[in-house]
């Protein structure tokens, strides 16, 4: 499919800090494209010159077939709808007022303006009185009606920064259950997001880490390329049992990561597995061969040993 982000030899410093470094990717139409990394890794920035907002140091940025280049700003912003990792809407007016504001920054017509207004509203399935004042909705609906004014002119390409930070999970699946129905719209969603279970929904992910791409492939070619050796889930009985474990690993594994009370683990080069499988079950709890998570992959490139 047609690129329609286009991002070549991107820099972006301030000083002599470097925010973003020589980062290079497209994306393609329509597709659900995860932006991740832990914070101050370059996200927001990457997302800002996208938008519009903020210039490159260097490199070459196409959104839409156009280049963002001086004088080309509006163009660009014109193109992009943005959704912030903090509430954008105000809280003591209604919905109805803050999405005529909305439209009104955009310079939307009257006309056009309602007959949007309606069929986002309609697309979210919101049925509540568009005067009800913002500070009376559920987080949840509130991130939805932001949705709806990031929408309102009717861009191709959707940035959404961590857009269900703070939700109760059935607001987060049926947020993400609208982006998908985006998606299949033809429109292009350009999301970041800290919950590991949200991203596989994306098509493609990349991870950002210190200003620079690490890994760019969909959410199995991740987990697939990150962990080429089997994976256990280790369960132990108490907390003496996980104090013993945890001395006794060490020259075993070459992966030993805590998940609650649990662990995931991979064993080193040259280790007997089936042995070790059968000491562990003896004297520590339980071991049993897992499938790697996002989370898992998150954990080993962006926070593990190889940072």
């Amino acid at each position: 499919m047609a690129e329609i982000v286009k991002v070549e030899h991107l820099y972006v410093t301030f000083g002599d800090f470097h925010a973003v470094k020589d980062v290079s990717f497209s994306v393609p139409k329509g597709e659900i494209f995860g932006f991740l990394g832990a914070n101050g890794a370059g996200k927001t920035t990457t997302i800002r010159v996208l938008c519009g907002l903020l210039r490159a140091s260097q490199g070459k940025v196409t959104i839409d077939g156009i280049e963002f280049v001086k004088g080309r700003e509006n163009d660009i912003k014109s193109r992009v709808g943005y959704m912030s990792q903090k509430f954008t809407l105000y809280d003591d007016i209604s919905v109805g007022e803050n999405l005529e504001f909305a439209a009104a920054l955009r310079q939307i017509p009257r006309e056009t303006y309602l007959e949007r207004k309606q069929k986002l509203l309609d697309f979210i399935g919101f049925n509540a009185d568009a005067s009800t004042v913002v500070r009376e909705l559920p987080g949840g609906i509130k991130q939805e009606i932001a949705l709806v004014a990031s929408m309102m002119h009717d861009p191709q390409i959707v940035f959404l920064d961590e857009p269900t930070a703070g939700v109760a999970p059935a607001s987060r699946d049926k947020f993400w259950r609208l982006i998908r129905l985006l998606a299949q719209q033809g429109k292009t969603i350009f999301v970041t997001t800290h919950y590991m279970d949200e991203a596989e929904n994306c098509n493609r992910i990349a991870l950002m880490r210190s200003g620079e791409l690490i890994a760019l492939d969909s959410p199995e070619n991740l987990k697939t390329n990150t962990f080429s050796k089997k994976m256990y889930l280790i369960k132990t009985t108490d907390g003496a049992a996980r104090e013993s474990l945890l001395a006794w690993q060490a020259d075993r594994f070459s992966m030993f990561t805590p998940y609650g009370l649990n662990y995931h683990a991979i064993f080193k080069d040259g280790v007997d597995e089936a042995a070790a499988c059968r000491e562990i079950t003896q004297k520590y709890g339980s071991i049993a061969e897992m499938k790697p998570s996002l989370e898992d992959v998150f954990v080993q490139l962006v926070e593990g040993a190889n940072r």
